[in-house]
């Protein structure tokens, strides 16, 4: 404390006054510093208490099986659309009546079916996100390396070019539609 604050007697007592606003603005408002601590704690527990659970996998019978089924979904929504549309053109009146039945499936059960597919496609791309290799801190995809989403020159797609030693090369049309900035 300066020799101003000592002469007005204001040292102590101003840091008590200030620490009991302190105390009484956080009764109506949350400290926001410490919401954010505690969250980041909960995940940390969340992902080592998930990091345990798959600590110890086997590759017995059983697990290969469940691994098997678990790459399934993709090829099968895939070719299932692509099957739909032969099936459309085989037998057009059968894809009508089976077409009809659709529509009689209640909307929330649709909803409940977007929330299952998105859930597992978002998972699963969330999953490959994560495990991508990075290389100095930047993200590695497709053999360019990307600012990551926070990095504030991130929006400057010439400044990420030229953090990337792209700068000398000349930009090709491909290169104009698309923005360095990772999403």
């Amino acid at each position: 404390m300066g020799l101003i604050g000592r002469a007005m007697g204001m040292g102590q007592a101003a840091g008590a006054i200030g620490e009991a606003a302190q105390g009484l603005s956080e009764v109506f408002v949350a400290n926001a510093t410490r919401a954010m601590e505690l969250d980041a704690e909960i995940h940390r527990a969340t992902m080592e208490t998930a990091g345990a659970e798959f600590q110890y996998a086997g590759s017995g019978l059983f697990d290969r099986a469940i691994n098997g089924l678990n790459r399934l979904p993709r090829p099968m929504l895939a070719l299932g659309t692509l099957g739909l549309f032969v099936y459309a053109m085989v037998d057009p009146a059968g894809f009508a009546r089976r077409m009809v039945g659709l529509k009689a499936v209640p909307e929330p059960l649709w909803w409940l079916l977007g929330a299952i597919v998105s859930f597992y496609f978002g998972a699963r791309e969330l999953h490959y996100t994560r495990a991508a290799p990075r290389v100095g801190g930047l993200l590695r995809r497709g053999g360019l390396r990307q600012a990551p989403a926070d990095d504030p020159v991130a929006v400057n797609p010439a400044l990420s070019a030229w953090r990337n030693g792209a700068a000398d090369q000349a930009p090709s049309n491909s290169a104009r539609e698309t923005s360095p900035r990772s999403q």
